[in-house]
Parts: structure tokens; sequence; C-alpha cells
């Protein structure tokens, strides 16, 4: 190769090198000129993205026995309290009003245990110690005379037979007399106390049986737990209803709130009881106020024990920003956007100081 040849060449070499590094310099000063023209700013905002969530409910009857009535429908605004449907009580009205009866009866006779004898009952015991009393006299004066007759006649006057049944006849009296004198002591007494716990303790159980025949009655009439929105209605009249079928499906329309998800890096930014404004795309023109309820104490996607750095910037965490719809207008996963206002001092790209 010639000299002439070879120095051409280089200095093609350093023109190519000298016009990079031109383009470089112009490159690196346009940057930073923009740089300058725009300095970096700190988020007023951290938005974010989810679906409206609320809490669901399966109603069921807590009996089986038959539907009689379905009285709400799909779509429906229900209130706590009121009757969604009632099952047949063609057979439990007649046993609860009987155990009803029962404990009516049951607790005259406690009350009658309670009460003791009435003073009327115990003149008439006295009465009849009287009556006792005097045909026991009767009787034993008539055997005392007869066995005078017998002494004095040396047997002639009567027979042996006729003396003993003067005698049994004044025993029988004697007995007579004192059965009314116990029964006298008894009615003065009153009853035992172990008659008045029975009677108690008969009356309880009539009591709680027809505690039990009540529940039943009310349990046949199924009612709104809370004001609620009827999503699916999922027995008619006719069916069997049992605890383990549902008979309607409930969507809570208070609380509602936007189920989304906060970076790591984001999380220091956000707490409990912030305040936050929610949009839908279906009311473009409407702004939902809310405020942040819950935040996971736990990662959504947990990596393996060792992280790296860009691993842990990876992690999300749910958070529940609950919504104030006072028209029930947010449906069940509607996409919205949450807005949530960052400290005006922040100053990072991260809103972290």
């Amino acid at each position: 190769m010639s000299a002439t040849v070879f120095e051409g060449r280089c200095i093609g070499m350093r023109t190519r090198l000298v016009a990079a590094c031109a383009v470089l310099i112009l490159a690196v000063g346009g940057g930073a000129a923009w740089w300058l023209a725009h300095p970096h700013r700190a988020r007023t905002e951290l938005v974010l993205y989810g679906n409206i969530d609320l809490r669901q409910v399966e109603l069921a009857f807590n009996g089986s026995e038959r539907v009689a009535a379905v009285l709400a429908v799909e779509g429906d605004r229900v209130t706590r309290g009121q009757v969604l449907a009632r099952l047949d009580t063609g057979r439990l009205g007649p046993q609860a009003a009987q155990a009803a009866a029962e404990v009516a009866a049951q607790q005259q006779v406690v009350d009658k245990l309670h009460n003791g004898s009435r003073p009327e009952e115990i003149d008439q015991a006295k009465a009849n110690v009287a009556a006792a009393m005097a045909d026991a006299a009767d009787t034993r004066a008539k055997y005392d005379r007869l066995q005078v007759l017998t002494q004095s006649s040396q047997g002639r006057a009567l027979s042996r037979q006729d003396l003993d049944d003067a005698k049994s006849a004044a025993d029988a009296a004697a007995a007579r007399l004192a059965v009314s004198q116990q029964a006298l002591r008894l009615e003065q007494i009153g009853p035992r106390k172990e008659d008045i716990a029975q009677g108690e303790a008969q009356l309880k159980a009539d009591r709680a049986q027809l505690a039990l025949l009540q529940s039943e009655l009310n349990d046949a009439v199924l009612t709104a737990p809370l004001n609620a929105t009827v999503r699916s209605r999922l027995m008619e009249p006719g069916e069997m209803a049992s605890p383990q079928k549902p008979a309607f499906s409930l969507a809570i329309t208070d609380p509602k709130w936007v189920r989304a998800y906060v970076t790591e890096t984001d999380l220091g930014d956000v707490h409990p009881g912030m305040k936050a404004s929610v949009t839908a795309d279906a009311f473009p023109h409407r702004i939902f106020a809310g405020w942040v309820g819950f935040i996971s104490p736990v990662a959504e996607f947990t990596p393996k024990t060792v992280q790296t750095t860009d691993l842990r910037t990876s992690l999300v965490y749910e958070i529940r920003v609950f919504v104030t719809d006072p028209n029930d207008d947010l449906r069940l996963g509607m996409p919205t956007t949450v807005h949530l206002p960052l400290p005006a001092a922040s100053g990072s790209p991260h809103g972290s100081p």
C-alpha cells in the first residue's frame, strides 16, 4: 500500500470520529436544554384502577317446609325487616296453640301450689275433723255400753259377735278421726316444696317447647337482614325449602368499595382514612367521594424468601376505597379510576421525602 492511500484512510477515519462526537455533544446539549426548560415536578396524586365490589348474602329459610309465597323479584330494593317469602304454617300453627294452652294450664297449677290452701278448704277440713270426732265418740260410747252389759249379764245379754262388731266400729271411727286430723294439718301446712319445684320445672319445660314452636313460626317468614338489592330469586311457591337451599341472593348496597392494588413503592403514600375521589366511565361527569378503608398487610404476589431490589418493587398490595353512592348507581364489577391526592411537600417521583 502506498503512503498516499494510507494517509487518505486516516484522514477519513478522523473525519467520521469528529462527526460522531459532534452529534453526541448536540444530543447531550439538547437533553440538558429540555431538562432546564421543563423542570421535574412531583406528582400531585396517585391514580389507581380497580373494580366496584360489595358484599353479597345467600338468604335461606331456617326450616324445612313448603314455600307458600314469594314476595320479591330480581332488581327489587328491599329494606331491613321487609318480608321476602313465607312458608306454609298449617302444621306449626296448631302445635304452637297446643303448647300455649299447656303453658297456661301448668301456670295455674304452679299458682295453686304457691298460694297454698284456701281458708274455705281449711274450714272444710276442720268440719271433717269435728264430724269424725263425733262419730268416734258415738261408736266408742256404744261399745262401752255393750261391754258393761256383757259383763253384768255374764255374756248372756248379747253375743260375742255383737261386742266385736261394736269394737271394730269404734276402732274404725277412731282411725277416721286420725285421718281427718292429718288432712287438716296438711291443709294448714300447705304443699310440699318438692311439689312446687316439680310444678315450676314442668312449667319451664312447657315454656321452652312453646318458645321453640314460636321460633319455628317466626322462621317461616323470611325477611331481609339489611338494606339490599335482590340479585337472584332462587325459589318459587310450592317448592320445598331447607336451610341448605338459598331462596334469594342479595347484594348489599352499602357499603361499596373499589378493590384496587398499589405497588410497594407507592405504599408509603397511602394510609387508612385517606380521602379519595372515584370516577367511572359510565358517569364521565360525576365524581364519587370516598376514602381508603383497608390496606392489606400481605402482598398479593410473594416472591422467594431471598429477594432482590427488583423483586421488592414488583410487590402489590390490595386496598379498598369505600365509595359514597346514595343513588346506588355503581354496579358490581364496574371499572373505576381512583384518585388519591398526594402531599404537596412530596419531592420525589414517588411522593416520598
